[in-house]
């Protein structure tokens, strides 16, 4: 069960200028093999399958964490697309094709199919799919597995960030790149307590510094990838006793935070009136508003 905030985990600026080729790119990041969708579905099936929860609570307690900011991440890419794809179009009389920049531009299912908005899809168009989920049952072999899928994920990120230089794709990436190295060193952690094996020594595939990568330095200052949230007040308690000691890039003090991030306003979107989107005229808005206000007795 879960607790819904109406918070994106950080500020996203708003770009200057529309970069829907860039948020073609984008949706690797989202829908993509090792996009956010894949790694919140992977944790989200495997925390719901996860057997001998009593036992094995750490490891299930862990699973269950990462899987409710994977669903913030998802919330992330998607509104990083929507506000790159933003101003792409101009409204106008149908005739006078008002959305003409859009015909040559790389994912025209953003302007058919979903009102410039993100889609569940890779950044070629094709769909996201359940095939990408592991879900074995097997606890050391599912954990391996998100080990590397969050690897993966890592370096797709890096690629994308070389990609575009979109001020709003940056600030995202640089974010989840620290995120996402929170999470290789968590399941490296946990690999460690289930076999013993020192996975750290793998750590490098690829290597985790962020400092390269301007728009990751700042979060990483901040002491953001040391930390691990358990978006819950009181429940998964026991992901400490897999997340603790030091991190192994800088050596500072893992902290598990009960709770989740402070948080930042999610982008409220312009309407479209020549995608016909949200499709409700001032005069409709009018009558929305009497009806509620009757309905409410006022």
């Amino acid at each position: 069960m879960i607790t819904r905030i109406d918070k994106l985990l950080i500020d996203l600026p708003k770009p200057k200028s529309p970069d829907a080729n860039g948020a073609a790119a984008v949706q690797e990041l989202l829908g993509g093999k090792y996009g956010e969708m894949s790694t919140l579905n992977n944790y989200m099936f495997q925390s719901f399958n996860f057997r001998n929860k009593r036992k094995l609570r750490p490891f299930y307690d862990l699973i269950a964490s990462i899987t409710a900011e994977e669903f913030g991440h998802v919330e992330l890419v998607s509104n990083t697309i929507n506000l790159m794809i933003e101003g792409t179009t101009f409204p106008g009389d149908p005739d006078i094709t008002p959305m003409q920049n859009a015909k040559d531009l790389r994912n025209s299912h953003h302007f058919i199919a979903s009102a410039q908005t993100a889609l569940p899809a890779d950044s070629m168009g094709n769909p996201w799919t359940g095939n990408n989920v592991f879900t074995s049952g097997n606890l050391v072999l599912d954990l391996l597995h998100n080990f590397f899928l969050e690897c993966g994920a890592r370096t797709h990120k890096m690629r994308v960030y070389e990609m575009t230089d979109n001020p709003v794709a940056r600030e995202m990436i640089g974010y989840l790149l620290v995120r996402g190295g929170v999470h290789v060193v968590a399941y490296a952690k946990a690999l460690e307590v289930a076999t013993g094996a020192d996975v750290t020594k793998l750590v490098p595939i690829p290597n985790l510094s962020n400092k390269k990568f301007e728009k990751a330095r700042k979060y990483e200052a901040e002491g953001v990838h040391r930390k691990l949230y358990t978006f819950s007040a009181r429940d998964y308690q026991e992901v400490a006793k897999i997340w603790k000691g030091t991190h192994p890039e800088d050596g500072g003090k893992l902290e598990v935070i009960h709770g989740t991030p402070q948080g930042a306003p999610v982008p409220d979107l312009e309407e479209i009136p020549e995608e016909f989107a949200p499709g409700v005229s001032y005069e409709d808005f009018q009558e929305i508003a009497k009806r509620l206000q009757r309905q409410a007795g006022l």
